[in-house]
């Protein structure tokens, strides 16, 4: 990925279509994610990429080209998402995603897991969980610092388990 951003950086746009198709599914997965809708995420995609190509060259290291995309996603969805609660004045609603058949099963369970968290920490859970990032790339992505996101993590997991523990328990007196 590094040679590729190289390249973009030097002005080869097959180069950069290039980067953008290997984060095509973390950009939708995040968009979606934040936003709960498709075509706000489209949208959000769209001016991402459009950002990034007028600002490639102020990417510094090109092994963080990924983080420093989806830093740019989460700039553009946050930018949306506050235009539409201003506009409808609508508290945020975390929507169900459609997933590909094969995979339908595990993002579903996944997303309630997602809805069933605080807010705060829904986002973080996406990146860590769902797209593989390193609690330090989550801190730079969302400006904060590292042990924020561990501990969000980690009030998270707890939040989980013990929701997990009270399902158990309704299911118990049901039987």
């Amino acid at each position: 990925m590094e040679e590729l951003v190289k390249k973009a950086k030097r002005g080869d746009a097959e180069a950069f279509i290039s980067l953008v198709e290997n984060c095509k599914e973390t950009l939708k997965r995040v968009a979606l994610g934040y936003l709960g809708n498709e075509e706000d995420a489209a949208d959000a995609i769209q001016d991402t990429i459009l950002s990034a190509y007028e600002h490639l060259s102020r990417l510094k290291r090109p092994d963080y080209f990924k983080t420093w995309l989806v830093r740019i996603l989460i700039n553009h969805c946050t930018k949306i998402w506050r235009f539409n609660k201003k506009r409808s004045g609508i508290e945020e609603e975390w929507i169900e995603v459609p997933a590909e058949p094969d995979r339908a099963k595990a993002d579903v369970e996944f997303r309630q897991l997602l809805n069933s968290l605080p807010k705060e920490s829904r986002i973080i859970f996406q990146l860590y969980f769902g797209e593989q990032f390193t609690t330090k790339e989550i801190a730079d992505i969302l400006k904060m610092k590292e042990n924020t996101v561990k501990s969000r993590i980690h009030r998270g997991k707890e939040h989980l388990r013990l929701e997990l523990i009270q399902e158990k328990g309704r299911e118990k007196s049901e039987a």
